[in-house]
């Protein structure tokens, strides 16, 4: 499962296997516009870009090139253009071909891939099953120190009993599996590579590495062989520019092509207009939400959770805060899951029933018309500070004082992890888009440091439907289970989902064909059209 963490200014975003570190710490709320007027300034700005290169915007440096190991969201995205996996999924999260054209399950424990013929690693060297084999031996091993090592703890033992045949044992049933393995959760490495992955990159993806400068750009160039088909990109000059306010400059200068889910809102809006730029916005899958604490006496109590809920007007902090960016979540999963159930009861933004649910829990108004106070926990960002004071208004129209509590990011994320909150704020990015996030989540066996049920939830009923939801492997039978989890987990309320964040991408008119994926991932880039003005 796609896993990813964000902290502002810098990202730390990881992949299933470290999804306790699988949340953005920042919402993307409004910052002010005016910053783009000051083109005074501007005079450090790279000129435009060469004809057949595309000048792509991020604003962080990956940690670690190598697939076995980098699991922060840019390293990922990056990855994902220079590798390939065994597998990769379409839009709705089915899982569909990579290297492995079909696979095989004789029985729970087994599964057998097989690979495409015909296909080479940049260097010209083909592959085969013994790379396969390779990648995974070295993580499972030990041979490389990897964060992604849990996400296999399943696999007993890898086979290659031909050139074109990889057979995975397990020692024991896990219907994620096959998710474990999708682009660019992990990426499969020559036979024999060493620790000059990270450095040196080479993979059977749509682009081959050329260059990295570090924490300034990662140079690519087409892959005329890649077994996808060529991109129709050239070159691609990936820079790392980590203000927000020069990425929005260099756009609007035309020193640079495109950005992903990288600018404010308002800053999307504004340069959206501009002439020769385009703001592309597709639904996307990162879900905002706010966490309670099950030990807290008061949000122990089930009627204090449905009606902060029902006090949460998300629709009027999407079009006034988010400018639209954003779609009122209804799950943890998102609407494009095979897994989602749309029947799931819906806390609609109803103050009135807020207001009834607190009074019979036992929290009626005092003299100064406040029922209870809670405390907030969120991290230092500009624009989680625009997003609590908000929320901290409509609670307060149904008696109910909110205290924020900003702090950074490192003492943040302990205070959580810790159990250190009345309640908190972040968003999961990818590992919600498999539904194996509802055990790692919700589960009472996914406490710290087993899992991300850091609000102490327990539901026995729950439980049991997770444990058999993990090794069903029917997926009719397996979605059926999970219709009954999200509506236990809807009715209990142990998070309130607020919105799941659109994907913004704004590039130069020459950029075309930008389709996409849920996940924010970098593949549009291998399908993109580029023309000459």
């Amino acid at each position: 499962m796609a896993a990813r963490v964000n902290s502002a200014p810098r990202c730390d975003w990881s992949r299933r296997g470290l999804r306790a570190h699988a949340e953005l710490a920042v919402f993307f709320l409004g910052v002010s516009t005016s910053l783009l007027t000051l083109c005074g300034g501007c005079g450090s700005l790279k000129s435009a870009p060469e004809p057949g290169t595309v000048e792509f915007l991020t604003e962080a440096s990956p940690t670690n090139l190598d697939p076995r190991i980098g699991a922060d969201a840019y390293s990922e995205h990056i990855d994902g253009l220079i590798f390939s996996s065994l597998v990769a999924h379409d839009a709705e999260m089915k899982i569909i071909p990579d290297l492995a054209t079909s696979w095989d399950t004789p029985d729970a424990l087994t599964y057998v891939f097989h690979l495409r013929s015909g296909v080479k690693f940049h260097n010209g060297q083909p592959l085969t099953s013994a790379d396969v084999k390779f990648t995974f031996d070295s993580v499972l091993t030990g041979a490389v120190k990897s964060p992604k090592r849990s996400s296999f703890k399943m696999v007993d033992s890898i086979e290659a009993p031909d050139d074109s045949t990889i057979i995975f044992h397990l020692h024991e049933p896990y219907a994620s599996f096959l998710w474990s393995l999708t682009r660019p959760a992990i990426g499969i490495v020559p036979r024999g590579s060493g620790s000059d992955v990270a450095q040196k990159p080479i993979g059977t993806g749509p682009f081959r590495f050329v260059s990295m400068a570090t924490d300034e750009e990662i140079n690519l160039a087409r892959n005329d062989d890649y077994f996808g088909g060529a991109p129709h990109i050239e070159r691609l000059r990936i820079r790392i520019v980590p203000d927000v306010t020069t990425r929005a400059l260099e756009l609007r200068k035309g020193s640079a092509d495109a950005t992903i889910n990288s600018l404010t809102p308002d800053m999307v809006a504004t340069l959206g207009k501009e002439k020769g730029l385009v703001a592309d916005q597709q639904p996307g899958t990162p879900l905002a939400y706010i966490a309670f604490n099950f030990t807290d006496p008061i949000l122990a109590k089930r009627g204090v959770r449905q009606a902060l809920a029902y006090a949460t007007d998300r629709k009027t902090i999407i079009q006034y805060l988010l400018r639209g960016q954003a779609r009122p979540a209804a799950s943890l999963l998102p609407p494009s899951s095979w897994a989602f159930d749309g029947d799931t009861p819906q806390y609609d933004f109803n103050p009135a029933r807020a207001e009834q649910l607190l009074e019979a829990a036992g929290y009626p108004r005092g003299a100064d018309g406040v029922r209870l106070h809670l405390a907030l926990k969120t991290s230092t960002d500009e624009s989680v500070r625009l997003m609590s004071e908000a929320l901290a208004d409509q609670w307060k129209r149904v008696g109910v004082a909110l205290e924020l509590r900003p702090l950074e990011f490192a003492t943040f994320y302990t205070d959580i992890t810790r159990g250190s909150f009345q309640m908190y704020a972040l968003r999961w990015v990818g590992a919600n888009n498999d539904p194996d996030i509802f055990e790692f989540v919700f589960s009472s066996q996914k406490m710290p440091p087993a899992g991300a049920n850091r609000g102490r939830y327990s539901n026995p009923q729950l439980d049991v439907l997770l444990q058999q939801e993990h090794v069903e492997m029917n997926q009719e039978k397996r979605k059926a289970l999970l219709v009954q989890v999200q509506k236990i987990a809807a009715e209990d309320e142990p998070y309130i989902n607020l919105w799941y964040v659109d994907n913004i991408c704004v590039h130069r008119e020459r950029l075309g064909g930008i389709v996409m994926p849920p996940g924010g991932d970098y593949d549009f880039l291998a399908t993109a059209t580029l023309s000459a003005k």
